[in-house]
């Protein structure tokens, strides 16, 4: 079968600075050496142009899980230029097509079903889709946004600026112009676009799956200590309109954090969470599926314990849910709420217990299978 057409642009821009940072960066270092204002430049933009992808690209937009005000998605839509991973509008296109197809060999534009140099940048370098190229059919939503449409009219123009025109600033006023074209510009952008796209190829190939077997993403922490947070990669896929992908509070998503903050100053609303119960429910049917696919000889046992699991899991959220309503109510300090909170804690309490005999039973079928 014929080869699509190369795209010679996208070849030629990761080529040359793949070759700029990897011959400039070690030449500056050996004959200038390295200093604090470099290092503080190259951090900064290096945060702005990821956190503008992770927050702004994906979680605002793609999947709209929060609502944020017009000079936050200003400085996203610069950011995302900083980035050099095309429009805002293209790249919702793209993504959202991938949730809708994942890991199908032809639909998804970055399928890890062709293996990981086709998810991890081989998708960009051919005309694989040439038929969906200015096809913005399924993000109309976000041509109602006019810092959209701006970003996407403007785009090589801004790109030009923020990646040419803010390192030169940098350099001028820090004496090290060639430190900052070399450093904050072409290392930072190759170090960001390789770190980024580990979410469409090693997030897909390593690491749990603790939420959904039915597609390839992983749960890695890893890959989100280097990705702004955005290693939870198989919670997101079935959960994709929660604003976090880290759900835990140890679990490292700056991206998460910084909507929330901009939550808390009032620059951003609406922020989605998945809900609880749903999340556990998805836990226990991957731990249950699991075991029934080794045909385990005490599955029948397991099974029953495993229903009595989730009706303690629906009765304490129902319980959780009566206990808010009245909270809410002006029967706040009433002796009603008082009691419905202690009967929720206990079931809460209960069903962790349960929970933790489940596991170990789970863990000591499988050791024996």
């Amino acid at each position: 079968m014929k080869k699509p057409p190369l795209i010679w642009l996208n070849i030629s821009v990761f080529s040359i600075t793949f070759l700029v940072a990897s011959i400039g960066t070690p030449l500056y270092l050996w004959f200038e050496g390295l200093s604090l204002g470099l290092v503080v430049a190259f951090v900064a933009l290096s945060a702005f142009s990821g956190l503008s992808i992770t927050a702004g690209y994906h979680r605002l937009w793609s999947h709209r899980t929060y609502e944020a005000h017009w000079t936050i998605r200003a400085l996203f839509a610069l950011g995302g230029a900083l980035a050099v991973q095309n429009s805002v509008l293209h790249w919702a296109s793209d993504h959202r097509e991938h949730h809708k197809h994942v890991d199908h060999k032809d639909d998804d534009p970055y399928s890890i079903s062709r293996g990981f140099w086709f998810a991890h940048i081989g998708w960009m370098l051919r005309e694989y889709h040439a038929h969906r190229y200015g096809d913005y059919s399924n993000v109309k939503d976000l041509q109602n946004d006019p810092v959209v449409m701006w970003q996407h009219r403007n785009y090589l123009t801004l790109t030009l600026a923020m990646n040419f025109g803010l390192p030169i600033l940098i350099g001028l006023a820090i004496g090290q112009l060639w430190g900052a074209l070399i450093i904050v510009g072409f290392l930072r952008l190759v170090l960001n676009h390789h770190t980024t796209f580990f979410i469409n190829s090693l997030a897909h190939m390593w690491g749990k799956r603790p939420y959904t077997e039915r597609n390839s993403a992983r749960d890695n922490g890893v890959i989100a200590l280097v990705t702004y947070g955005e290693g939870y990669h198989n919670y997101h896929h079935i959960f994709s309109g929660d604003y976090r992908n880290g759900i835990r509070w140890y679990h490292y998503d700056p991206s998460k954090w910084l909507i929330w903050s901009l939550a808390k100053l009032g620059l951003a609303k609406n922020l989605k969470r998945a809900n609880a119960y749903q999340i556990e429910k998805a836990k226990l049917e991957v731990m249950w599926l699991r075991l029934r696919d080794r045909r385990h000889t005490v599955a029948e046992r397991l099974e029953q314990e495993y229903d009595e699991l989730l009706t303690h899991l629906r009765d304490m959220y129902m319980q959780r849910k009566a206990w808010l309503s009245v909270r809410r109510s002006e029967l706040q300090n009433s002796v009603e709420a008082s009691e419905l909170y202690s009967q929720y804690k206990e079931l809460k309490r209960s069903f962790r217990r349960q929970r933790r005999a489940f596991k170990r039973q789970l863990r000591m079928a499988a050791q024996t299978a």
